[in-house]
């Protein structure tokens, strides 16, 4: 196992996770979106420093994803309990639970890929990387609703926003691994 530069801040953001509950717990929405951003910065840096120093390694590859996931995953359940945090927008719990069965769907259907057909990537599709901007996006917004009275509104267009964006983004998946047994049944067959 090795523990590089970008390993190292890789774990570096999944030790900000407790540090931002913390936050939000003890009613500083301020210092839980300093920790968000800090924490997204840990994660371009991590990605920066992999590529240029040449450290990419199997367990980054593990670790980075769930890094991501635990944070954000974190953020949205945090953020749908009212009266936790003290931002005036709270994301609705089935915005909240639409995001997390989307991504139950992914690890299942990529399990289920890896085991039926051998398949070992699930490359995200474009529709899931603007997805996971827009959830990000979402809870900069609704952090950003308690400390700036006017953020409100466009928090609550975002967290829409994001139900939409996840709901096509799911749809995409289970097509795509639809197309990819179809394929696989067709070369089986010839």
């Amino acid at each position: 196992m090795k523990f590089n530069i970008p390993n190292m801040l890789t774990l570096l953001r999944m030790g900000v996770i407790p540090l931002f509950i913390i936050a939000l717990i003890n009613d500083e929405p301020g210092k839980a979106l300093g920790l968000f951003v800090f924490a997204g910065l840990t994660d371009l840096l991590d990605g920066l420093a992999a590529r240029v120093f040449d450290q990419t390694s199997v367990l980054g590859a593990y670790l980075d994803p769930i890094a991501d996931k635990l944070l954000l995953t974190t953020a949205f359940i945090m953020l749908t309990i009212p009266g936790l945090a003290s931002t005036p927008v709270v994301i609705p719990i089935w915005v909240t639970v639409l995001v997390l069965a989307r991504d139950i769907l992914i690890l299942v259907i990529a399990l289920v890929l890896w085991l039926a057909l051998g398949v070992s990537k699930f490359t995200p599709t474009m529709i899931s990387k603007v997805n996971t901007f827009m959830q990000i996006a979402c809870i900069i917004l609704v952090l950003l609703s308690g400390i700036v009275d006017s953020m409100g509104t466009a928090a609550t267009i975002v967290i829409y926003l994001v139900a939409a964006l996840t709901l096509l983004s799911g749809c995409d998946y289970i097509y795509r691994a639809n197309h990819m047994v179809a394929g696989s049944d067709e070369d089986a067959a010839t």
